[in-house]
């Protein structure tokens, strides 16, 4: 079973080359739903800023595929009397990664590129250099040389993010920005395009998530609203096949890039979904690698989970070095098995399927 990766590129392009900041999402939302529109049932949006795509409606039960749009990006907080933009961090940023960056601040009509800058090394003291970065001591130039200058294209409130686009690499890796979690959006809709066309018994709702990044509170208020039976949430996990990463393996695993999705264990997981996951990757021939958290994840699952009377969850993560720098990277590989096991799950799915891990 193939993806036809043209096709599939172009959109994942567009998606990932999209601004979507947490809690400013719009631009990539209407990305992933003029997609969506090709071949869902139904697509709409809530006053959330979830986005939603349906498949077969009437089926039953009901299963949920979540895949958060936002990202980590900055937010104007001031504007000095030489025009210089103080920021503030939407979502967790290492500080350190920011000086020098090239970023783009969204207004309401036009794209504004700026610098973020700080002191020179060479005039730092040798205390200053021992120092991380602190958000306090950068700031975002745009070339102005007055407030008023600077207020004629910007205004405080306006997002931005890191100007990094998407990237081939070698060996079949991809690198840009917002791979944690727009690569999870575009996979969640991919998933439910594939499982259409396989004549699913189940109804299936994926759905673009908002505000992960600070608190997957997107996967609250959707899953609250569709009432699902299974979610499965669709997110990035922490590759550790780079340099300096050894001690992490006794705490997230010998994980690979392009080693297959990341099916994760722990209590935040349905057991009996997590099987069917295993179970259907092996028939499928799809490696898969296996993270464990002993306790909540940091994903959409976290909320999924305890939505109203309970949600069969699981977690399935894209194996990604770099989480949280202005270039993630990604195995295209991984993606395209993701996108197949997961459509493959949810098609074997009717309402005979135990999920109860009790009695």
């Amino acid at each position: 079973m193939a993806i036809p990766k043209g096709e599939a590129f172009v959109f994942l392009k567009r998606l990932m080359d999209t601004i979507s900041p947490t809690g400013f999402e719009k631009q990539a939302s209407v990305v992933w739903a003029t997609e969506a529109k090709t071949f869902a049932d139904e697509v709409y949006g809530d006053t959330h800023g979830n986005t939603f795509a349906v498949i077969n409606s009437k089926g039953s039960p009901k299963i949920m595929l979540a895949g958060h749009i936002d990202e980590i990006g900055m937010i104007v907080t001031n504007i000095d009397k030489d025009g210089f933009v103080a920021f503030g961090l939407l979502g967790g940023w290492d500080p350190q990664v920011l000086p020098g960056q090239r970023v783009v601040i969204k207004t309401a009509n036009n794209l504004i590129r700026g610098v973020v800058g700080r002191k020179p090394i060479h005039l730092l003291t040798d205390e200053e250099r021992k120092k991380v970065a602190e958000v306090n001591n950068l700031w975002i130039d745009i070339g102005a040389s007055s407030k008023k200058e600077a207020e004629r294209h910007l205004q405080v409130g306006n997002p931005a993010v890191v100007d990094t686009g998407f990237q081939r690499m070698v060996g079949n890796n991809l690198t840009c920005r917002g791979f944690d979690d727009r690569i999870g959006a575009f996979i969640v809709l991919e998933a439910a395009r594939l499982a259409a066309t396989l004549n699913p018994k189940v109804a299936i709702y994926a759905v673009g998530t908002a505000q992960e990044e600070i608190g997957t509170r997107g996967a609250i208020t959707s899953a609250f609203g569709i009432d699902p039976k299974v979610g499965i949430a669709v997110d990035v996990g922490f590759a550790t096949d780079t340099p300096g990463m050894g001690s992490e393996k006794n705490k997230y695993g010998d994980v690979k890039l392009g080693g297959g999705p990341i099916v994760v264990c722990g209590p935040n997981i349905n057991n009996p979904l997590r099987e069917i996951i295993l179970d259907t990757a092996k028939i499928n021939k799809i490696k898969t690698q296996t993270q464990v958290n002993p306790g909540v994840t940091g994903t959409d699952a976290r909320s999924m989970q305890v939505t109203r009377a309970g949600v069969a969850t699981s977690l399935i993560s894209v194996p990604n070095r770099y989480m949280h720098t202005p270039n993630e990277m990604v195995n295209w590989g991984d993606v395209v098995d993701t996108i197949i096991l997961i459509a493959q799950v949810v098609v074997q799915m009717d309402n005979n399927t135990n999920f109860n891990p009790g009695v």
